[in-house]
């Protein structure tokens, strides 16, 4: 349905990849919140399908999650969302969900569709590599790019997962859940020397950024910085009136990453 490709959040330098729960607080807002984003300068956006035991995440998403989910949000509605936003957004989008979610759904049924719809890829952070073969398979057949995520901790496993990656790697810059963090002590640099070392695929640094200068620092290191949690805690501060907040913030984030 369309020619979006992951490879082009980074065909102009550092990408800015931000997360968004979808119908926190509701779809209609998030929908506003996806293209205003996108004006904002966002390179390629990621968006979480909300899931009632979000494992990988802090408080700050879980609730985000929470808020969505007693609002009604199912994935079908993520998915109409998307149908509406592809009529005028051009970047690349991708979801961020639980294999629960997916399965329950059915894992063919939920990729084909995903694709039919435009997005290009899917995170799961509760996927450990070496149970790929789960979704794999049919993401192969649909052009689906299932992302990867990497922790400080991987080290012998980075190269293999690194030459086994499609569409970016998803580099872990903090231990435990999602969520801000005052300092990001992680040798991020040589996460990407050993990525780049088995395959040449953008890196993209995500868990604890939340300040401009966290941002460039990660981006400096990397092909690109992701937040998450700094976006949702604006949805959550100012509700239906988040819009204007987070396209500001955006857009001095993507200014700290352009000059990174």
């Amino acid at each position: 349905m369309t020619d979006i490709k992951i490879a082009d959040a980074f065909a102009n330098g550092k990408a800015f990849i931000p997360f968004l729960t979808c119908g926190d607080p509701d779809l209609e807002i998030t929908e506003k919140l996806i293209v205003a984003a996108e004006a904002a300068g966002a390179d390629l956006i990621e968006l979480g399908i909300p899931f009632s035991d979000p494992t990988a995440e802090g408080p700050v998403i879980q609730e985000g999650n929470l808020r969505a989910l007693s609002a009604g949000v199912t994935t079908d509605g993520v998915f109409d969302l998307v149908r509406r936003l592809r009529k005028t957004v051009k970047i690349p989008l991708v979801f961020m969900t639980y294999a629960n979610v997916i399965f329950s759904y059915g894992a063919e049924r939920f990729i084909r569709t995903a694709v039919e719809i435009g997005v290009q890829g899917m995170i799961v952070p509760d996927l450990p590599y070496e149970e790929r073969e789960e979704f794999l398979p049919i993401c192969r057949e649909y052009g689906f790019d299932l992302i990867y995520m990497i922790a400080p901790t991987s080290h012998e496993r980075i190269r293999e997962i690194a030459s086994h990656a499609q569409g970016f790697l998803y580099c872990v810059s903090s231990l435990g859940v999602t969520g801000v963090r005052s300092e990001i002590t992680t040798d991020i640099a040589s996460m990407v020397k050993l990525v780049k070392e088995a395959q040449d695929i953008p890196c993209a640094v995500g868990f604890g950024i939340s300040t401009p200068e966290q941002a460039r620092k990660m981006a400096a290191q990397s092909d690109g910085a992701i937040v998450g949690s700094a976006i949702v805690k604006l949805c959550a501060q100012y509700g239906r009136d988040c819009v204007p907040y987070v396209a500001d913030y955006i857009r001095e984030m993507k200014a700290a990453v352009r000059e990174a």
